[in-house]
């Protein structure tokens, strides 16, 4: 065989190879992406979540006889901003809530409180949704039962009085009720707790049919509507200013 058949021969097999490194390298990096995707950060903060769920959860309490304000506070804790592997797709349990829902459940490692303080680490079988609505109307429907009557709007004077009472009982946090408050008193959440359409939607200049559309809220700082993102920069603002009074 020829030097120049050697040669030939040399550089086939190198391409072959380079190919094949090539390929196996775009595989991983599919790979990589498809377990980013599925366990990744999301990015969402807790102002996105109120923006993303809140006006869901002011039709839901008002339906449910129960404060938007605890809801959306809950979701903002036990999902940690819609960033913990729970409340992603496929299962979107917002609310940490256990057991199985129609029979569809995923098994996921939880922090406990023995009632003193101390935490520790069990395994535990969550209610897996598919869809955000499914995850929203099933806590709704479980706070309706007679064991969270102290959560009920009729029963309170409060959202204070709602958190004390899940508080040893939804979850076994001693703080729990300490969390939810300060969350709701953060992004001034008690917003959702009134009825979308309390005032003359002419007086922020804001057409009804603008409102009804979703993309405007009652800004309680401002005294009209205005959109989701005004509303968030708002509420932060005014947290610093207490903080800072």
């Amino acid at each position: 065989m020829t030097k120049k058949i050697l040669f030939k021969l040399a550089l086939s097999l190198a391409a072959v190879v380079a190919l094949v490194g090539l390929v196996m390298g775009i595989m991983s990096e599919e790979a990589s992406k498809s377990v980013t995707a599925e366990t990744g950060y999301t990015g969402q903060t807790a102002s996105g979540l109120i923006a993303a769920i809140g006006e869901s959860a002011r039709q839901i309490g008002q339906d449910y006889n129960l404060y938007a304000s605890v809801m959306i506070a809950q979701a903002i804790l036990e999902s940690n901003n819609g960033q913990s592997a729970l409340s992603q797709s496929p299962y979107y349990n917002y609310f940490g809530i256990k057991g199985d829902y129609y029979g569809n459940s995923v098994t996921m490692p939880t922090w406990e409180d023995d009632g003193t303080g101390t935490t520790f680490e069990i395994d535990q079988a969550f209610r897996s949704y598919g869809t955000v609505s499914g995850s929203l109307y099933d806590y709704a429907a479980l706070l309706s039962t007679d064991t969270y009557a102290g959560t009920w709007k009729s029963n309170t004077n409060s959202y204070a009085d709602a958190t004390a009472a899940l508080t040893g009982l939804y979850a076994t946090d001693t703080l729990y009720a300490n969390k939810l408050n300060s969350i709701i008193e953060t992004y001034g959440l008690t917003t959702y707790d009134q009825p979308l359409y309390t005032q003359d939607p002419y007086q922020s200049g804001v057409s009804s049919s603008e409102i009804g559309s979703g993309d405007y809220v009652w800004n309680v700082h401002r005294g009209a509507y205005t959109d989701s993102d005004t509303l968030a920069q708002d509420d932060a603002w005014s947290a610093y200013t207490s903080r800072n009074e």
